[in-house]
């Protein structure tokens, strides 16, 4: 009796833990941190200290976390309405809203005092900067009201590459808004692709997605002048900014064509439901990808090995 007792008990907390982690979207947090990760490596000239690192990765998660939260907590309603969602910890009644809120203060602190004592006080201020525009501005203002919101919204997702350069740092410079315009750029065709694909469930709950209030066709035309816009973006860190080298542009090349390949086939097809599921997947694969080239090309083993296959003079 008490061993079954106990066993009841260990699966009680652990479906608690299990509740509150689930909160905090855990899928989409290291895509924002890679962001800031590439920031860094490119603040740093590859010299990134792992501390510092590891330091700014926990404060950034903190934020994220609590944003993502409070998105929970005001979404609660919506997320009832929608099969796909109606499980979540808040619509299903295991956690209560005003236990959500204090969860996602206290994360909110924590993030603060990590950022601020550790590493600085402009980073510490950027993250919080960043649960306040995701929250106020996106969550409450944009969300319910116009189908450009995730065009707005989308800052929120970049203010991480922000972060992780005043990390480094301590200031904001060019290349760090260029990163950040590099995310805020994806965003849109990245997240309207999503919405293509659970259109239906946007319609049934009243968010006023692109594809919900226009049609299918107009929004995977956004999607094709969105994509047509970010990738030269993403070419500026090689010139003017000197930012990232051949490396990096050679990897961002390959990525680009086959981003623009698959919004191609989308716009060809718009309402092909595996059109846009191709292209919300890769467009994952693609900021990842991107990220880790700015990594590898920021690395001072890298600079050394294209000196050495450089010809010599």
């Amino acid at each position: 009796m008490n061993g079954t007792t106990a066993q009841r008990h260990y699966q009680n907390v652990l479906q608690v833990f299990q509740d509150y982690y689930q909160l905090t979207k855990p899928r989409i947090i290291p895509l924002l941190l890679i962001t800031t990760a590439a920031s860094m490596a490119i603040a740093s000239n590859g010299k990134l200290d792992p501390l510092l690192l590891l330091l700014t990765m926990i404060g950034g998660t903190c934020a994220t976390a609590s944003a993502q939260t409070i998105n929970c907590i005001y979404d609660s309603d919506i997320d009832y309405e929608m099969e796909r969602t109606r499980n979540r910890p808040m619509p299903s009644g295991r956690v209560q809203p005003l236990h959500a809120l204090i969860f996602a203060i206290a994360l909110a602190c924590i993030s603060f005092a990590v950022l601020a004592v550790f590493v600085n006080l402009l980073s510490a201020l950027l993250a919080m900067s960043g649960i306040a525009f995701y929250v106020g501005i996106y969550t409450h203002l944009l969300k319910r009201h116009t189908p450009y919101n995730i065009v707005i919204g989308g800052a929120a997702g970049a203010i991480p590459a922000l972060v992780g350069w005043a990390a480094v740092t301590n200031t904001l410079s060019w290349t760090a808004w260029l990163i950040f315009a590099i995310v805020f750029l994806w965003t849109p065709p990245h997240f309207w692709a999503l919405a293509l694909m659970i259109r239906d469930e946007y319609a049934k709950v009243g968010v006023p997605m692109l594809p919900v209030v226009t049609d299918n066709i107009a929004t995977a035309r956004q999607i094709w002048r969105y994509t047509l816009v970010v990738i030269p973006t993403t070419f500026l860190l090689i010139y003017p900014l000197h930012a990232s080298g051949v490396i990096y542009g050679a990897i961002a090349f390959i990525l680009g064509a086959i981003f623009i390949m698959k919004a191609w086939s989308l716009l060809q097809n718009p309402d092909d439901k595996q059109a846009s599921r191709s292209l919300f997947l890769y467009s994952i694969l693609y900021m990842m990808l991107l990220c880790a080239a700015m990594v590898v090309d920021s690395l001072p083993i890298t600079h050394h090995l294209i000196e050495m296959l450089s010809p010599s003079e």
